[in-house]
């Protein structure tokens, strides 16, 4: 056979070269912007989107198909670690199992997602300290909170790790849950209220006896804290707003005007108490409609849309963690949506500039985020009780939701005006009226090195820092001798704090232990005492710390204090938050207290973590 010849490449005039290069050069020019528009798009000038200061793609068009490699890159795999907040944990957790689900390549290795979540607020002051005696391993790559407020506070001052816009993966309004029979009775069923006619609702504590339903009792409501959660900080957004007469135009108001501030603070005294989370109220409210009366514990409640399907498909959390899911409630809950429009949780993603964080770090979370905006990880958002970055939502859990359709947003304040919120809280909030009731019982003092009760004393003068002057606190302590009386019983009256401050730091102290435990006796004493001193302008409670158990031949059980709590209750209520102290502690007996009181259970039962506990407990007034 004869040798081919290759074939002669044609003579083209070097302009035509020059136009093709260009050409080339343009379509991979544009096919990096699309990639780029879709991984941190601009912010969208449509409706949803101005709720927040995450970027999100726009809201039309279709969504980009997951594209994921061939092949599982090589071990040892990346570790991308995502911080979350307490509300989109869930989601998230469902994001990186999806995205792990198909292999993975990024810089030749496969890619190993974990999922930590803390408290919102508390996860902005961790990564704003840029998460201080935490391995660089363990580290996260990604924080993503539930909404763009806390990047600005976590982002303010020199050297801060956070970019100061994200990705948003998910939108979730804050809303006005109640019960179903209670928004028919008002009527916002079918006209909602504006912000303003609900926290004026608030102030009409006899709105139920008024309408025919006295058995209800006053309208609670119920607020978390915005230290911590963004409900809490959304709500106190909308306090201001309300007050001065425009929930969009925070920004322009002068947050320092004293006739404003009064305003707001007349606004807080409609509050029946604080607690940490969403989750708090939700899980008291279920365990009131498990005993056929939500009414007894809430009228309304300042959450996120996504909580409100969690609650009515019977999904509730204690802590914000572990969730329970059982049957559905007796009574649903219903989202209310304001009128004037709603702030929107926009869950927004960042890559942290820590130095802690590799190149194959960061081009993980870029694949990882690109993913979550995929056609695929929207998917996810949908079936996670969110709506999509394109607004769209699940039929299912809009439904059990009770969703709006479609949403009028609110713009998200600036960063600076939400922290000036934020600072503001212990100058607005409702006043506490707060005994603090310590168990000196000897088995306090038993180990070696630091004793639970040195501990106890500890977190006792640090959480006083929470209080400003006009709250009422006290301090008493119980135990008691063979067949003696309870001792030593009151140790600093109930007074203005500004006036006893000294006397309680003084006086706790001098504690010592002493011997048994009359729990019984001294939550019934005690509770009473407050409970004929019932302030209705202050929260009142009682936070009760105990190691163990009732151990006293006085007389007293638990069942006649539960009904003794339930009862004061109706008329009363002095909430008696329980922490229990110690792996001893009778966690069964310390539940039932809070919950017949309505208030809640906290848990160090692993004590070197009470001072972080107590501190927790503390905001919940």
């Amino acid at each position: 056979m004869g040798r081919r010849h290759a074939a002669s490449e044609p003579s083209y005039p070097r302009w035509i070269w020059i136009a093709a290069v260009a050409m080339v050069a343009l379509l991979i020019v544009g096919s990096a912007f699309v990639l780029r528009s879709l991984i941190f798009p601009a912010a969208s000038e449509e409706g949803e989107t101005s709720a927040g200061n995450g970027t999100t793609p726009p809201a039309g068009g279709p969504l980009a198909q997951d594209s994921p490699a061939a092949v599982a890159g090589a071990s040892p795999c990346i570790s991308l670690n995502i911080l979350t907040s307490l509300e989109n944990a869930e989601m998230v957790r469902a994001l990186a199992s999806k995205y792990a689900a198909k292999p993975r390549s990024v810089a030749g290795k496969c890619v190993t997602p974990a999922v930590t979540e803390e408290k919102s607020g508390v996860a902005a002051g961790k990564v704003a300290a840029q998460f201080p005696g935490i391995p660089a391993a363990d580290k996260p790559s990604i924080w993503l909170p539930d909404s763009s407020a806390w990047l600005g506070i976590a982002g303010k001052g020199a050297g801060a790790i956070v970019p100061q816009e994200g990705i948003s993966l998910a939108r979730s309004a804050i809303v006005v849950a109640m019960p179903e029979t209670m928004t028919n009775a008002l009527g916002w069923d079918s006209k909602p209220p504006s912000w303003s006619e609900v926290f004026k609702m608030t102030e009409e504590q006899d709105v139920w006896e008024r309408l025919g339903h006295g058995d209800w009792g006053k309208f609670r409501f119920g607020k978390a804290s915005p230290l911590v959660a963004t409900s809490g900080l959304m709500a106190l957004a909308a306090s201001y707003g309300a007050a001065g007469g425009s929930v969009g135009g925070l920004n322009d108001m002068n947050l320092a005007l004293p006739s404003l501030v009064e305003k707001v603070r007349a606004v807080e005294l409609g509050t029946s108490h604080y607690m940490a989370t969403p989750e708090h109220f939700l899980w008291h409210a279920r365990e009131a409609d498990d005993a056929g009366k939500v009414s007894e514990f809430l009228s309304a409640v300042i959450v996120d849309e996504k909580s409100v399907w969690d609650y009515n498909r019977g999904v509730v959390s204690e802590d914000g963690k572990a969730k329970r899911s059982g049957p559905a409630p007796q009574e649903p809950l219903s989202a209310i949506y304001p009128s004037d429009g709603v702030y929107v949780a926009d869950n927004p993603a960042v890559v942290l500039d820590g130095d802690w964080l590799g190149s194959q770090q960061r081009l993980a979370a870029q694949d990882f985020l690109a993913f979550a905006v995929t056609e695929q990880g929207q998917d996810v958002v949908k079936a996670s009780g969110y709506r999509t970055i394109q607004g769209k939502l699940d039929t299912g859990v809009a439904g059990t939701g009770r969703y709006a359709e479609t949403l009028q947003p609110l713009p998200l304040p600036r960063a600076e005006v939400l922290s000036t919120v934020q600072d503001s809280f212990p100058e607005v909030r409702k006043r506490a009226r707060a005994l603090f009731l310590l168990d000196v019982s000897e088995s306090m003092v038993q180990e070696p090195g630091v004793t639970k009760l040195q501990r106890a004393k500890d977190a006792f003068l640090k959480a006083l820092n929470h209080f400003v002057g006009e709250d009422e606190i006290g301090l008493a302590a119980f135990s008691q001798v063979g067949d003696g009386p309870l001792t030593p019983g009151i140790i600093s009256p109930v007074a203005p704090f500004k006036t006893n401050k000294e006397d309680l730091m003084a006086k706790v102290k001098e504690l010592k232990a002493v011997d048994a435990t009359p729990l019984f006796e001294a939550v019934s004493r005690f509770a009473g005492d407050q409970a004929k001193e019932y302030k209705d302008s202050f929260i009142n409670t009682i936070v009760l710390l105990s190691d163990g158990k009732n151990d006293t031949t006085h007389p007293g059980d638990l069942r006649g204090l539960s009904e003794q709590l339930s009862h004061q209750n109706h008329s009363g209520p002095v909430l008696v938050f329980t922490l229990a102290y110690g792996p001893d502690a009778d966690v069964p007996t310390l539940l039932e207290i809070a919950r017949a009181s309505g208030a809640h259970y906290y848990d160090a039962t692993d004590p070197t973590r009470l001072e972080e506990v107590l501190g927790e407990l503390v905001t919940s007034f």
